[in-house]
């Protein structure tokens, strides 16, 4: 770990009592949902810290993560903020308590930036943001039907959206795709790679 990035750590440790773990150069404090905004106004206001911008925040799935089943929550929040007095960046990922009901604290009262952010991350994983003042959809379709980004969502997914010639309107109607394998064929020459005179 280099000089700086082990005076960020011990102030992390210091001032909110949580150890973050440094991986390719960059620190990453995990945290449960219970302490999400606790840490993260620390994070902010603290004088050693100073963390004034949210500069990225998404929502991850880790059902299927890496080689092996991952044990352990299956959906997090991953946000990057940026110390610009003290000119160093920290990674927090929070992991929400309940799989079926994926919640986290919102943190747009802390970071205005999380707005757009956290409403990306409930269209898109379905993960709820408690205390957000707009969370709704931003990207699909008000009427979309799922989460797209989860990894148990089906590539062609539910329903497919059309204009109906005859009705006169977009309608929607259930997917029509049949699902199949897709299998990439190389077709080559005989003799492919071989030096010729």
């Amino acid at each position: 770990m280099t000089p700086k990035l082990q005076r960020l750590c011990d102030a992390v440790v210091k001032v909110t009592g949580a150890a973050p773990v440094e991986r390719l150069g960059q620190l990453t404090l995990e945290l449960g949902a219970a302490d999400h905004l606790r840490v993260a106004r620390l994070l902010r206001d603290h004088e050693e810290l100073r963390f004034e911008q949210l500069m990225d925040l998404c929502g991850v799935d880790y059902s299927a993560y890496g080689d092996r089943p991952r044990s352990g929550p299956r959906f997090a929040v991953v946000a990057h903020l940026l110390s610009i007095t003290h000119n160093w960046r920290l990674r927090l990922r929070t992991f929400c308590a309940d799989d079926e009901m994926p919640l986290v604290a919102s943190l747009s009262e802390i970071w205005p930036s999380a707005n757009w952010y956290e409403r990306e991350a409930f269209d898109l994983f379905g993960i709820m943001f408690e205390g957000h003042p707009d969370l709704r959809r931003i990207l699909t379709d008000y009427g979309f039907v799922g989460h797209p980004f989860r990894k148990d969502f089906p590539i062609s997914g539910y329903v497919e959206m059309r204009y109906d010639p005859e009705q006169k309107r977009v309608i929607y109607q259930p997917v029509t795709i049949e699902p199949r394998e897709v299998t990439p064929r190389v077709v080559r020459e005989a003799h492919y790679g071989e030096e010729r005179d």
